[in-house]
């Protein structure tokens, strides 16, 4: 049954001139999306109708964001996924989560093919996404553009240019997203954007951001020679999708996020896996637009998969009445100097496996990797206390909405029936991707890069065009 609502020949010829278009050819630097023709939206359901929500990609990240909706009173019609058995395992989870899911379970449509999802449009009003990477950008520019609402999970996008493409989409929509980028719902981490807005740390010229939660990767490495037979009731090909096709190998690439997030043909490694997370709150406190220049240093040289020590220092340009600002990123358990630490480390006991230190000249803010558990300390002070409890951060005033209930899904929920934007929005998610993605381009290029946002162009590099353009496989795109 085709979609009233967005006919796929439509879709075609929308996107014949739009990001479609683009798959098979890449788009060239500078590109603005165009205007895009949106359907009329279904109407939006009154605060006492429950959505209709279906599930993109069901595996453990997705079965839970589909029990969370189903939580907050939601329904759920439909999962899709290429593998057969990850559709079989989540609708068995879903039956356990008590009488919601399991009323769930007994009536979804299962669906194999994204595509044949949106030929049963009026069967739902929004989706869940968690595909990986690789997927993410391709399926919810898919939805925005049949009048669907998109809640997306982290990595929002793969390349730059899907960065570029997704903001303009999602400014131009009349439908809701939602980056899967949790903390960002937490009050601690509103008020900390407002405490950093407000200058109560003094001018800012330093920031930190750490993550050891997960030990160092293995070194960077190739894929190993050969081929195992591909499992039954999984489509290989479909699966990798955008991607360069490989052979599939048992355990390297699939199932789950940790293994297949390292593999730089269909992600970028832990900058964006927890960068995601982590770079929100330095981006909205500190109002950053894209890097000028961003250096590297590589553990051991590059190969196919990201390194086993992450680190990258990006310099930004001075904004309006703000200094310039440097902010480094290590991972795998390279930790920021121990003289940038020592006092939190004093205050804390350690220092923390993960999170975002900001230095200005009146004190110090720290949050952890997903953004929360803001602590602030400044000169003259003996202990860090809360960004809800200091004195200072009571006096200034608050900018941001409170996410209903804290809660990142009913935030977005919320806009769904028309309520305000959420935070995360695609737009926001996007354009924090566009702040540490270069970072990627520098390492691929193994030397420091400074970077034209404006025209997605390293300069006297043009060999990094294949790393920002898309170069789609449009075999299994809409």
């Amino acid at each position: 049954m085709k979609s009233p609502w967005w006919s796929r020949r439509k879709f075609l010829i929308a996107g014949g001139s739009g990001w479609l278009g683009l798959a098979a050819t890449g788009v060239r630097s500078g590109f603005a999306a165009s205007p895009a023709e949106f359907p009329s939206p279904p109407p939006k359901p009154s605060p006492n109708n429950r959505l209709n929500l279906g599930l993109i990609g069901a595996g453990g990240r997705g079965r839970y964001l589909a029990a969370e909706a189903l939580r907050l009173g939601e329904n759920l019609v439909a999962l899709c996924d290429v593998d057969a058995r990850q559709l079989e395992s989540a609708r068995k989870f879903l039956a356990s989560q008590g009488e919601p899911g399991a009323q769930a379970a007994q009536n979804l449509r299962l669906y194999e093919d994204y595509r044949k999802l949106l030929d049963d449009a009026k069967l739902f009003d929004g989706v869940l996404v968690a595909t990986g990477a690789r997927w993410h950008a391709p399926i919810s520019m898919a939805m925005m553009k049949a009048g669907k609402h998109v809640y997306c999970e982290k990595p929002l996008v793969r390349t730059l240019t899907e960065a570029r493409q997704l903001a303009e989409l999602a400014r131009n929509s009349p439908v809701a997203t939602q980056t899967g980028t949790q903390g960002c719902s937490a009050w601690t981490t509103r008020r900390a954007i407002d405490v950093l807005r407000a200058g109560l740390l003094g001018p800012i010229r330093e920031v930190y951001l750490w993550c050891d939660y997960y030990g160092p990767n293995p070194p960077s490495h190739d894929a190993p020679a050969g081929e195992d037979p591909v499992p039954a009731g999984l489509n290989w090909d479909f699966w990798l999708g955008p991607v360069p096709y490989r052979p599939y190998k048992a355990g390297l690439y699939h199932p789950g996020c940790l293994r297949f997030q390292n593999w730089l043909f269909m992600d970028n490694g832990m900058l964006a896996g927890q960068g995601a997370h982590t770079f929100p709150l330095p981006v909205l406190g500190l109002e950053l637009g894209p890097p000028v220049r961003v250096e590297t240093e590589l553990p051991e040289p590059l190969r196919e998969t990201y390194p086993s020590k992450g680190y990258f220092r990006f310099e930004f340009a001075a904004r309006g009445d703000q200094p310039p600002v440097t902010l480094w990123w290590t991972d795998g358990g390279r930790y920021p100097p121990e003289e940038v630490t020592q006092e939190l480390k004093t205050g804390l006991g350690k220092t923390p496996q993960g999170g975002i230190l900001f230095r200005g000249e009146r004190g110090q803010l720290y949050a952890g990797g997903w953004g929360g558990e803001g602590i602030l300390k400044l000169q003259g002070e003996k202990r860090w206390r809360g960004v809800l409890d200091h004195e200072a951060a009571k006096a200034v005033p608050v900018s941001l909405p409170r996410s209903p209930g804290d809660n990142h899904m009913q935030e977005w929920l919320a806009a769904c029936r028309g309520g305000p934007k959420p935070l995360s929005s695609f737009e926001t998610g996007a354009r924090i991707a566009e702040v540490f993605l270069p970072g990627i381009l520098a390492m691929r290029l193994n030397r420091p890069i400074q970077w034209d946002a404006q025209n997605l162009k390293v300069p006297d590099a043009p060999e990094a065009e294949q790393w920002i353009q898309n170069h789609y496989r449009p075999k299994w795109l809409l």
